[in-house]
């Protein structure tokens, strides 16, 4: 019998060579080339063929099904760290567009998601648990991070096939950003609101490949502080892991307190993570913590996390749940097609040259994928980054987070109580507002 440790091993092992054959087989194979499918989905499409919900020939442990709720608790202890510091005075007009278009963008599918299933689906699937409409926010937006952490919190409050379910429509969302891309990227070539669409072959090598060429290498941080007191990537790495310690404690502490409200380890992570990084702001101490090298290590985590989760999914509960579940992306999808088709160009100002075709493209390919997905969309648009929709979003974000944790963090716990509809109402209200707001102020300028 294997011991419980090199169990783990040997699941870390399994989880790294997937990834490792997701890299050599994005490298190789064409097809994957142009669906940019990230390594970690492969391997976890891998995992999953191969797995124990597969063919069982992999050794995966029964634990590995837990693996992506802790890992996204790691990833949410380095965000904080890995993000700029800016000030609310960096909102220009036109970054104020494209926040108001991404917020529009989250809050209507969490408002979609849930109006949909408390008046359609739930009546029609009664055994349906009431959180089963976050799954449109949780997969598309979210990713298959935010679906690691959402599975974990609804596990704990009784319905364990979350995590498979939301594991689920992150993929579909990834497949979906990348093929709906490309399909709205011949339309917009036909139509000529594509102004400078390239072909395939003149993205960037690393773009297509993923393997980067010797001479476009840039290096993933620096070195804070000296090897002869402790290695910068263990510094890094055991600032992340200790962080999400604590914020593990306290979960369990305040269970114990409160057994009626469940905190989210992975809120609470990054909760204390940003109070720590204003305390090493405070004592001067910040400066030893590099930026970019919390940015890989929460990739990395990131990049397993997918495998483990996909590798996890189970096909029964898909089967049992296949039919409000297709009618649930199918209303997902839709809403994000709409955002493309009749937000996008009222909000950028389709006739003042504002590059709605370009922003509204990479927008579709984040709300829906991942924002890798969005930015390969755009280096086919947009080679030369007229619409310098990329750095915009890289500030916008910062101002796009709080609404979105702020949605993860509340929005289960409200379903769970019974509060679905007014959940679906204020994020409708406000994504409608919003929208009206955007447009008018654009008109009037």
């Amino acid at each position: 019998m294997t011991s419980p440790a090199w169990q783990l091993f040997i699941d870390l092992g399994v989880g790294s060579a997937l990834l490792l054959c997701g890299t050599i087989l994005r490298a190789r194979v064409g097809v994957l080339q142009r669906l940019f499918l990230p390594a970690g989905v492969i391997g976890g499409f891998l995992g999953l063929a191969l797995g124990p919900n597969g063919a069982d020939l992999l050794p995966l442990s029964d634990a590995f099904a837990q693996y992506p709720g802790i890992l996204i608790a790691l990833v949410f202890a380095a965000l904080p760290f890995a993000a700029a510091s800016t000030t609310s005075g960096v909102l220009t007009r036109r970054l104020a567009h494209l926040w108001s278009f991404s917020t529009v963008a989250i809050v209507g599918q969490w408002g979609v998601g849930v109006a949909l299933a408390a008046i359609l689906l739930r009546p029609l699937w009664p055994d349906l648990n009431p959180g089963f409409g976050a799954l449109i926010a949780v997969g598309f937006v979210g990713g298959h991070g935010t679906a690691a952490a959402v599975g974990e919190v609804y596990a704990g409050l009784g319905w364990p096939e979350a995590g498979p379910l939301a594991m689920t429509s992150a993929t579909i969302g990834v497949l979906t950003a990348i093929v709906g891309g490309l399909v709205w990227v011949a339309w917009g070539s036909r139509s000529g609101q594509a102004r400078h669409v390239g072909g395939f072959d003149q993205l960037p090598v690393a773009l297509r490949t993923g393997l980067v060429p010797v001479n476009e290498r840039v290096p993933i941080g620096v070195e804070s502080i000296s090897s002869n007191s402790i290695d910068t990537l263990a510094l890094h790495g055991g600032l992340i892991a200790a962080t999400a310690l604590v914020a593990y404690g306290a979960s369990q502490w305040a269970a114990e307190i409160l057994p009626d409200i469940r905190l989210p380890v992975f809120c609470l992570a990054f909760v204390m993570a940003s109070i720590l990084r204003n305390l090493l702001r405070q004592t001067g101490t910040i400066d030893y913590i590099d930026r970019d090298t919390m940015g890989h290590l929460s990739g990395a985590f990131t990049d397993l996390l997918v495998v483990y989760g996909i590798a996890s999914i189970r096909i029964p509960i898909l089967v049992a749940y296949a039919g409000p579940l297709a009618l649930l992306l199918v209303a997902g999808i839709g809403f994000c097609a709409m955002l493309f088709f009749v937000l996008g160009p009222r909000v950028f100002d389709a006739r003042g040259g504002g590059y709605w075709f370009e922003r509204s493209l990479f927008t579709w390919g984040w709300i829906t994928g991942v924002t890798a997905m969005g930015i390969a969309l755009l280096r086919i648009v947009d080679p030369r980054n007229e619409s310098e929709a990329l750095a915009d979003f890289g500030v916008v974000y910062l101002f796009l987070a709080p609404v979105e944790i702020g949605l993860l963090t509340a929005a289960p716990l409200l379903l769970a109580q019974g509060h679905g509809l007014a959940l679906a109402a204020a994020t409708l209200v406000t994504a409608a507002a919003l929208t009206a707001a955007t447009i008018w102020r654009r008109a009037s300028n």
